[in-house]
């Protein structure tokens, strides 16, 4: 913590480290900045917070390798906490740059909790509705820039249901380059036709091509992304509108 800070943002900064912490499953180091004075305290206000961590696993078991985060003015309604939630006054507007490696994507991908996001998505096939259930999904990072995308989706269409799998080679978008999907195999999937394919093909572009995701009350923009041998630097923007459900159990106490 810097020397300038005043002394009741340094007690607010320390009370948060030891409570985002204890909250955490591991974290190999994590530092807190919060900007803020006694007033602002009172009123449950922040000028602005800045996190930074190393090796951080959450109680999901998804870990971040690091991360550097920065909010806007925080505004946090102070009875809420007494309650045992966080309720926001108005949105938070944040700024963070998070490294995840090959490993650390995967188990994400894997872990239950993430699984619960997992979709169904619909898509039209010379006019037929065409069913895809998301099974599994891996990421290998062989670096330049490039990404593969392993996976395997079950198709319900016409009453009848069949595995299809996939790998998917791509340059993601950035901000020097727009997305590129260098290749599309089927690698599992007993009659499926071409037109089948092809909307699969689309869909999976469109989904990566989205220039940004809500997730429980977060719009997330990702602004850049450099993608190394083995892991992945993420730039990106949220706007969040309220502390989501899953986050907000795991700050109770």
């Amino acid at each position: 913590m810097s020397d300038k800070q005043n002394l009741e943002a340094q007690i607010v900064s320390q009370v948060a480290e030891r409570s985002i912490s204890n909250q955490l499953e591991a974290a190999e180091q994590i530092d807190i900045y919060v900007e803020t004075d006694i007033l602002k305290i009172v009123q449950g206000q922040a000028n602005a917070v800045t996190v930074a961590g190393q090796g951080l696993v959450t109680k999901q078991n998804i870990r971040v390798q690091e991360i550097h985060l920065k909010t806007d003015t925080l505004a946090i309604n102070p009875l809420s906490v007494l309650f045992g939630e966080v309720q926001l006054d108005r949105p938070l507007n944040l700024s963070a740059r998070v490294t995840l490696t090959q490993a650390d994507i995967n188990s994400a991908l894997a872990s239950d909790f993430t699984r619960k996001f997992a979709q169904n998505y619909d898509l039209n096939v010379d006019g037929e509705i065409v069913n895809l259930q998301l099974q599994e999904i891996q990421i290998f990072l062989p670096g330049d820039g490039r990404l593969e995308c392993q996976g395997k989706v079950l198709v319900h269409e016409k009453g009848e249901t069949r595995p299809l799998g996939f790998l998917a080679k791509i340059r993601p978008r950035t901000s020097k380059q727009p997305l590129r999907l260098e290749s599309f195999h089927c690698q599992e999937g007993e009659g499926i036709s071409l037109e089948l394919v092809v909307a699969v093909m689309q869909k999976f572009k469109e989904l990566l091509n989205l220039p940004f995701f809500t997730w429980d009350g977060i719009n997330i923009r990702v602004k850049d992304m450099d993608i190394q041998q083995g892991s992945v630097i993420l730039l990106f923007d949220a706007n969040v509108r309220q502390i989501p459900d899953a986050l907000a159990e795991i700050t109770e106490s």
